[in-house]
């Protein structure tokens, strides 16, 4: 049987995954993956904050997030720079804030490692928890925002017309952001979230033919990857955080392969 720690580590890795399947659904769809980096980037800044003030860490970075989101919605109504160049910015000033604030703060000691790259076989339970409740209301709040997410994201004109309030809910959608990757920091890391949150999504737009099929199996394929990634690591000794976002790049390979019912009608209409 598996030591308390690594079926720790699968519980937690699977309900993260469960959770940020539909999300990064919604980031391939609208072209954001740069938006997750910068918000992952960000939570380094929240991890400086939570020391120095002496604050609850998941709570710290949530808010240095949800700061970060609006600060970007504000600053792209007023049009001064291209969307890219904006995140740019706050993706590598909150990152270097945060380093900067690290390195002043030599009464700390802290593993930056941990931080950068995760550490999902020290979860508790308590994280347990923490993960499988916030993920159970991030995917209640997605599916209460999925009708304005899904028309704002083909038309957003359209969606203006009909009343959803398409900015509204992509304020919502930036704040479930925040939420993931304040609980996923510890599991996979600041630098690997938005790996988590694409690459599933990305291997399952091939197989759907729905919206909704896709956020289904971009969730399955997530926690394919953590179970594989985790007995990856336990097998070679290697990190558990990069094994997980290696194995869901397999899973991605695996996915661009030709289908085989696809193949052999070729072959027949070439004989």
């Amino acid at each position: 049987m598996f030591d308390d720690f690594f079926v720790r580590a699968i519980l937690a890795g699977v309900g993260l995954a469960l959770t940020t399947g539909p999300l990064g659904c919604f980031i391939i769809w609208r072209r954001m993956a740069y938006f997750g980096d910068t918000i992952a980037h960000s939570a380094l800044l929240g991890v400086a904050l939570s020391l120095l003030l002496q604050f609850n860490l998941t709570l710290a970075v949530f808010l240095v997030a949800a700061t970060v989101s609006i600060l970007l919605l504000f600053l792209q109504k007023r049009q001064a720079l291209s969307a890219d160049a904006l995140l740019g910015i706050l993706s590598h000033a909150t990152l270097a804030i945060g380093l900067v604030m690290v390195a002043f703060m030599s009464w700390v000691r802290i593993d930056l490692i941990a931080f950068l790259f995760g550490d999902i076989l020290a979860v508790s339970k308590t994280d347990i928890v923490m993960i499988w409740g916030g993920g159970i209301l991030v995917l209640a709040a997605i599916a209460w925002l999925w009708r304005p997410l899904l028309a704002s994201t083909v038309n957003p004109e359209l969606a203006e017309a009909e009343g959803l309030q398409p900015e509204r809910a992509r304020l919502f959608f930036m704040l479930l952001m925040a939420v993931v990757i304040a609980i996923a920091m510890k599991i996979v890391g600041i630098m690997l979230i938005t790996s988590l949150l694409i690459i599933p999504a990305a291997a399952a737009r091939r197989f759907a033919s729905t919206p909704e099929v896709m956020a289904i199996f971009a969730s399955l394929i997530g926690a394919v990857a953590v179970v594989g990634g985790l007995f990856g690591s336990l097998t070679y000794d290697t990190p558990s955080g990069p094994s997980i976002v290696v194995a869901a790049l397999i899973l991605f390979v695996l996915s661009l392969l030709p289908k085989r019912g696809r193949g052999q009608a070729l072959e027949g209409q070439r004989s």
